[in-house]
């Protein structure tokens, strides 16, 4: 895991600001019904905004740190809407050999994706920053996931493909649904950072912003 502690300081530039006790509200930065989800599971209170964020990879930009800036990227833009804010951003790619395989979008590239994982090992990078955006206190980590998939006959992805039509996923399958049946193994510390959001690492940041999962009082999430 790699982790960075950012104030509002020069980028790089570690600070640490003191806070209180947790009383902000929370917000995913996210409009993904996967991400939501998955924060539904710790059982907090919570809203949704959509993040205006261009996604575009800068020339020669590494996986691990394209997936840490617009996971901070992503928190800070929906801050001002929000000043008051715990703030959640993640972003996610999925890489061969570093290579990003980007949403497929269509049949005929998810074809060519899973041919290309066919046999082998396909990194998920999971970007992910809680903002804290009375202070401007970002908390940023990568957390990488490893999946290694059976060798796949065209048969095989073609009948995947018409099961699920993934084509809006990175990778161009579905972990939380039959995508399963295309793996070998996974490997990885927090298996909830496949889907899109690392719950175990969230868990962390949130109690250094004073918020316990398991000790507030909360109702059912929402979302907006």
């Amino acid at each position: 895991m790699q982790q960075v502690s950012l104030g509002t300081g020069a980028r790089g530039e570690s600070r640490a600001i003191p806070v209180g006790p947790m009383t902000r509200s929370l917000v995913l930065a996210s409009t993904s019904p996967y991400r939501s989800a998955l924060l539904g599971r710790l059982g907090l209170d919570f809203t949704t905004a959509a993040p205006q964020v261009d996604e575009r990879p800068r020339p020669g930009e590494p996986p691990q740190v394209l997936v840490l800036r617009l996971a901070e990227a992503k928190a800070r833009a929906v801050a001002h809407d929000h000043p008051e804010s715990l703030i959640i951003g993640s972003d996610q790619v999925a890489c061969i050999d570093d290579r990003i395989l980007g949403k497929p979008g269509n049949r005929e590239r998810a074809v060519a994706q899973l041919e290309r994982a066919s046999g082998r090992c396909v990194t998920f990078q999971t970007g992910l920053c809680l903002l804290n955006a009375a202070t401007g206190r970002a908390q940023a980590v990568v957390e990488p996931f490893r999946v290694h998939f059976r060798p796949l006959t065209r048969a095989r992805i073609e009948a995947y493909l018409d099961r699920e039509e993934p084509y809006n996923c990175a990778g161009s399958f579905k972990s939380e649904g039959l995508g399963v049946a295309l793996f070998e193994r996974l490997e990885g510390e927090d298996p909830s950072a496949l889907i899109g959001l690392p719950l175990i690492r969230l868990v962390t940041l949130l109690a250094s912003e004073g918020l316990d999962p398991l000790s507030a009082q909360t109702s059912r999430p929402e979302a907006q």
